[in-house]
């Protein structure tokens, strides 16, 4: 087998994951020789390897749990039961003026920091707006939205009341969204009036209003005009900027639920049949992300996360998932070969990007270019 990389010492002594074997030292007085029996640890003692990583991670509950796993075989099985927590209050415990929340790049060549305060401002807004509609915890909410950051203040927005989040890419036709959102009966449709793609905007205010005329359990709309600013109102619809333009001094409030509540519903390709709705759950996306960002990714406070995705992808939820461990995500709109397949290379190194995530055929794409993005960009 040819090793194509090795960490070296001070890469391993720096890493997240050893300082987490430090800590299971010092606490439980165990010691490991090595990843495998880590891991091997890991999957023999379940209930104690993940209490030590609600303990490690400083998990907020506003409850007492009466025991780990009530058991293991699945499924069935219970978590944390009794525990109450919330996903974007852990998020927020990172507010910070030190560094923004988030970075928003286009392929108009824009790039846009998004303040810890602005997004806390916009989160409070949307969350007034969502509790006006009626919305309570176990609604559902759902987004037509491409990578902006409307997208994560929408989704925190939803999370912050105990609702459920879902949504579809904007390059989704009306069928294809109906036939998903159809199936969790969602109270609220959030949209953006259109998208853009390879230098050319897509309006799609006629899906819009059809998803909403089509699926009886939406109540009320929110639109985000973002390819017209100037785009004539409609009364049967509310806009991002009137709810933004209300003066609202009150402080973020979380809502605790218990650790099995779900948190958002996914939904399989539709390959063989109609697409099936997949929920996650609250407690187990939260340790997960957590546990993956800073063990598997090695991701660090402050480090800029990127990962190319559409919002009808799972990695979008892992993409805004970095904001839990004081990673800043940045989101990018649009074509990857806009004007050619060098622009995600060039937003790494002009950030910086510490972590770069992108799919298969990105990176083939760039091969059958003769690409050579390690020599042409400063990827240190």
């Amino acid at each position: 087998m040819k090793v194509l990389w090795t960490p070296s010492d001070d890469f391993i002594s720096q890493s997240n994951l050893h300082q987490f074997e430090g800590y299971l030292k010092a606490q439980y007085d165990l010691k490991f020789k090595d990843y495998e029996t880590l891991w091997q640890w890991s999957t023999d003692h379940i209930d104690l390897f993940w209490e030590s990583i609600w303990h490690y991670f400083d998990i907020i509950n506003h409850g007492a749990y009466e025991q780990v796993v009530d058991r293991e075989d699945m499924p069935g099985t219970k978590w944390f039961v009794g525990s109450k927590l919330n996903y974007a209050e852990h998020i927020f415990r990172h507010k910070t003026a030190d560094r923004p929340a988030l970075i928003f790049a286009n392929e108009q060549e824009k790039i846009q920091p998004i303040s810890w305060e602005t997004l806390t401002q916009q989160v409070i807004s949307v969350r007034s707006f969502l509790i006006a509609q009626g919305v309570q915890k176990g609604d559902c909410v759902v987004g037509y939205l491409p990578n902006i950051p409307e997208t994560i203040i929408s989704f925190l927005a939803v999370n912050s009341l105990g609702a459920i989040w879902s949504c579809c890419s904007m390059d989704f036709g009306t069928n294809t969204v109906v036939e998903r959102f159809s199936q969790i009966n969602p109270k609220v449709l959030i949209a953006a009036d259109g998208y853009y793609y390879k230098g050319k905007s897509f309006n799609k205010l006629e899906s819009v209003q059809q998803i909403a005329q089509l699926i009886p359990s939406i109540k009320s709309t929110l639109l985000i005009p973002f390819i017209n600013s100037d785009l004539k109102k409609n009364v049967s619809i509310h806009y991002w900027s009137d709810i933004m333009a209300k003066t609202n001094n009150e402080p973020l409030h979380f809502e605790a639920v218990s650790f099995s509540h779900p948190i958002w519903v996914l939904y399989s390709s539709g390959t063989t049949g109609k697409p099936k709705a997949i929920t996650h759950s609250h407690g187990g996306v939260l340790l997960e992300h957590l546990k993956y960002l800073t063990f598997h990714n090695d991701v660090k406070k402050g480090e800029n996360f990127f990962w190319f995705t559409t919002t009808g992808w799972m990695m979008w939820n892992f993409l805004q998932a970095s904001l839990l461990v004081g990673a800043v995500p940045v989101l990018y709109d649009g074509s990857p070969a806009r004007p050619d397949l060098n622009v995600l290379w060039a937003l790494a190194e002009t950030l910086p990007i510490h972590h770069f995530g992108t799919s298969a055929p990105y990176l083939t794409a760039c091969m059958k270019q003769g690409l050579t993005p390690g020599e042409s960009f400063d990827l240190s």
